[in-house]
């Protein structure tokens, strides 16, 4: 069985005991959420499309806390001006087990 949910303008296919990561929410480890926008659930009977969303399916998760992503790079350059800049990021992720998947 299978969803596909909708959170923070990306889709994600999620299973039951999947890990997911998702953009960052103040929530302390073990917290549950709620994800209310399914687009399509697939299970024994078949699968079922929202136009948009599915009535009454939701997806619980367990919050197991928040990580931080790769580095990522940003260099400027300007040729012929001597100006050279580096900076870095890391991006804040909060970590996720789906829980129960219900249609």
């Amino acid at each position: 069985m299978y969803a596909i949910i909708a959170d923070g303008g990306r889709q994600y296919k999620v299973e039951e005991g999947q890990e997911l990561e998702i953009d960052y929410r103040e929530l302390s480890s073990g917290d549950e959420l709620t994800f209310d926008r399914v687009l399509a659930v697939s299970g024994d009977e078949g699968l079922k499309l929202g136009k948009p969303t599915v009535d009454g399916a939701s997806v619980t998760a367990k919050v197991i806390g928040p990580i931080k992503g790769e580095k990522i790079y940003v260099q400027k350059l300007r040729r012929r001006k001597n100006s050279r800049r580096r900076t870095g990021h890391r991006q804040i992720f909060t970590r996720v087990r789906i829980n129960k998947i219900s249609a």
